[in-house]
């Protein structure tokens, strides 16, 4: 094969693979543009609704940030979104390139995306309620010694559940989770347990005494009250029978007594 023929042969090559490529560029250079888009529209609708000081108020930036991280939600959800798109542009792309090897891998990660979206919501939610619960423990036992100590467990017990339903959802390891969190669960219980029985047991011996004393005055008032309806009825159906049966009268001298069966009215 002469050079001439190896050089055409190599342009004939190129002629098939530029327009796929200058497809794959278009797509790629379109789908950026859509993805910024959505991004900034994101970020402003986001601003508007005050996200980020709701997020405050809830709770949820003083955990992170207690763990030693600073971030901006409204920014990491439109980055989020962007490379979401973006995800979606390159599979594209690649698929009208003939990479199908690349495309596969692209189109699990984008169905792997919602599963993650979902745990971070579980989380938020999780660290929301964590920071409700403790603030209503300490609100209803505010005055009892160790309410802050039952605060904390509360607000971790409620954070530690979603942790475990997040990981459920991401699908990591789901039987060893929920072996995990059963007996973690289990642990604390007995261990809260175990402290409060023997280091409170005059507490526990008056609350114990207190719940049986409520539950003996419950039951007798039930018991009065069934014994006095029971007592009515058979007033009235002793007055009913009264009412009911022939009124027995003298027939005169001879002593014979005669029966009259209730008046008319």
């Amino acid at each position: 094969m002469t050079f001439l023929e190896r050089l055409r042969e190599t342009f004939a090559q190129l002629a098939e693979v530029i327009p796929a490529m200058l497809g794959a560029l278009v797509i790629l250079f379109a789908g950026y543009l859509l993805a910024k888009l959505v991004e900034q529209g994101t970020e402003r609708l986001l601003h508007r609704i005050r996200l980020n000081q709701a997020l405050e108020r809830g709770g949820v930036m003083e955990a992170v940030e207690r763990g030693g991280a600073h971030f901006n939600p409204t920014r990491v959800i439109g980055k989020t979104l962007f490379w979401i798109l973006m995800f979606g542009v390159i599979m594209v792309a690649a698929t009208a390139l003939g990479m199908e090897s690349l495309a596969s891998v692209f189109t699990e990660l984008v169905g792997y995306l919602p599963s993650l979206m979902s745990a971070i919501v579980i989380m938020i939610a999780g660290i929301v309620l964590g920071r409700f619960t403790g603030g209503l423990i300490m609100a209803s036992a505010g005055a009892v010694q160790g309410a802050p100590t039952l605060a904390r467990v509360g607000r971790l017990g409620v954070i530690m559940l979603s942790v475990f339903m997040a990981l459920q959802e991401l699908g990591i390891a789901t039987d060893i989770v929920t072996t995990a969190f059963a007996i973690l669960f289990g642990a604390v219980a007995f261990g809260l347990a175990l402290a409060f029985g023997l280091g409170n047991r005059e507490l526990a011996g008056e609350i114990t005494r207190e719940w049986y004393r409520r539950y003996r005055a419950e039951s007798e008032a039930i018991e009065r009250t069934v014994a006095e309806r029971e007592l009515e009825e058979e007033h009235e159906l002793a007055q009913r029978d009264r009412a009911e049966a022939p009124e027995m009268i003298p027939a005169g001298d001879t002593g014979e007594m005669a029966t009259r069966g209730p008046t008319a009215s």
